[in-house]
């Protein structure tokens, strides 16, 4: 008979030796150059972490630029904001195109600067010399230049709101000639010069007709222009109705204040508005915003409006997959995920925690695969009993509220290899910055307990949802192991193409290097 022990020895050395040593001083594996470009673009907000500083992130994306091909700078920063929906980010990666004069940048900015505010990132960040210059430099005034020329007047006064930059100050540095009457009329006006008032656009008209007279109708502008005014609540439910979703869902207390769900209708309308899915796939809202619109909404948002939420939040999610087989799924609910989800940032940190989004992935799952198994974890995995009938947002608020302990990803394999449990897929929500389960000899334990399911389980797929920005991971990168950042629902997209086998071997890279440029 064969000598049992030493091939169950034998077994573990053919694992992937670990390469790195993850933020705890635990042995982990390091991703690519372009797999971790990637992972900082997808999951960076430029905001202190749990694990890293802002600082060190912009620098750690910086050097990552030196020797990295500019087409997969541009595909990257493309990908991020067409399909990640970041902000910061793709601008960062859009200006270090711009900084090397490489040609990539004229494409790359057309769909990465889609409206004002990533215009003013944009600019920004070149003239903080964060990217390499402190100058725009021809080609990217001559963009910057195209997309004031081209932008339509909606789009031109949504990008007054916000400073430094200011939308004037952009004019001002850049000197557009304007390609139409009603343009010319527009630029003087934003910056203060003479200009011909028949000439203004219609909506700036009014809103000037509006200043002078309070009877004109409330003009359709962003109603950061309207503040400083004395509104009725009237006027304040015509902005909510008539105002963009993102602002909306940003805004409830306000209208709350302002007296807006007193007036008759405003109640029904923005409730409608938030529940609409065409103007939620417009809006490219995250999952996790309509999770910290919910927690943050006061008591004096109406009922109605707090249904709308959850009804948008099972809107939002209707790309979680269905997969055939079972499924689970293992969030991270130690310490370290209570940070917050956009890092830390002086007078603006988020209230959405990493928890939060893990939880919320999870209860997603659990919610379109209602055989799916919840495995939350830290030191060991945790009891958490989920009805997968309940909504998302009540699971999440479950997952949540444990919080709390130290770090250990092969803690879930573990449960399920001693209970011989059989799926085909597991996915793992987490920060990956595993520790209590270190070893210095040979692979991570994460790898280790992997080896063994895939003996029972020779089918099954693995996932590693990282929700920060990182260099390394626990789980080798393979033809069975898929590692991916952020927490847009395009991760779902590729989970169900990456079980479904219509992934390529290049797997999360592959989607992003198949980004026409």
């Amino acid at each position: 008979m064969a000598n049992v022990q030493l091939f169950q020895s034998l077994k573990n050395k053919f694992l992937p030796v670990a390469t790195a040593i993850n933020a705890e001083g635990a042995p982990a594996y390091e991703l690519t150059p372009k797999h971790r470009l990637a992972q900082y673009a997808a999951t960076g907000c430029l905001n202190a972490t749990f694990y890293a500083s802002a600082e060190a992130q912009l620098a750690t994306v910086m050097e990552l630029c030196l020797d990295m091909a500019p087409r997969f700078i541009a595909q990257t920063a493309v990908y991020c904001r067409e399909r990640g929906y970041m902000k910061d980010m793709p601008a960062l990666l859009t200006a270090v195109l711009a900084a090397q004069g490489r040609p990539e940048l004229t494409p790359a900015f057309k769909r990465v600067i889609d409206n004002g505010k990533m215009l003013r990132n944009f600019v920004q960040i070149i003239r903080s010399g964060a990217a390499g210059r402190k100058s725009l430099g021809t080609r990217s005034k001559k963009l910057v230049q195209a997309w004031l020329n081209n932008a339509s007047e909606k789009a031109l006064l949504a990008a007054t709101v916000g400073n430094a930059p200011s939308l004037a100050d952009v004019v001002k540095m850049t000197h557009p000639k304007p390609s139409e009457p009603w343009r010319a009329a527009y630029f003087a006006w934003l910056i203060g010069k003479p200009y011909q008032p028949e000439a203004l656009p219609p909506v700036v008209a009014a809103f000037e007709a509006y200043k002078r007279d309070r009877t004109q109708p409330v003009p359709d502008v962003p109603f950061q222009m309207l503040t400083a005014l004395a509104l009725s609540p009237q006027a304040w439910a015509q902005i909510a109705v008539q105002g963009g979703w993102q602002m909306v869902r940003m805004n409830l207390n306000t209208f709350a204040r302002q007296g807006v769900y007193a007036v008759p209708g405003a109640v029904q309308a923005i409730a409608a508005k938030l529940r609409d899915p065409e103007s939620i796939a417009k809006a490219k809202v995250f999952p996790y915003q309509l999770l910290s619109a919910y927690k943050a909404a006061s008591d004096d948002v109406p009922t109605m409006i707090r249904d709308a939420l959850q009804d948008a939040m099972e809107i939002a999610l209707a790309n979680v997959p269905e997969i055939e087989g079972r499924v689970i799924v293992c969030p991270d609910v130690s310490g370290s995920m209570s940070a917050p989800a956009t890092g830390y940032r002086n007078g603006a940190t988020s209230a959405v925690r990493c928890i939060d989004i893990a939880a919320l992935m999870a209860a997603a799952m659990l919610r379109k695969n209602p055989g799916a198994e919840v495995l939350p974890f830290e030191v060991d995995v945790v009891k958490c009993k989920l009805n997968s009938r309940d909504t998302v947002l009540t699971n999440a608020g479950k997952l949540a509220a444990i919080g709390g302990g130290g770090t250990n990803c092969s803690a879930p394999l573990a449960r399920m290899n001693k209970d011989k449990v059989k799926a085909e897929l597991v996915v793992y929500v987490s920060d990956n910055e595993s520790w209590i389960d270190a070893d210095r000899r040979g692979g991570t334990e994460t790898m280790r307990q992997w080896n063994v399911f895939k003996q029972r389980n020779p089918r099954a797929k693995l996932v590693c949802i990282d929700l920060t920005p990182h260099a390394t991971t626990q789980a080798a990168e393979q033809a069975d192991v898929l590692n991916i950042g952020g927490f847009s629902d395009d991760v779902f997209k590729i989970i169900a193409a990456f079980a479904a086998g219509q992934l390529g071997a290049a797997h999360w890279l592959g989607e992003i290097e198949a980004i026409d440029i």
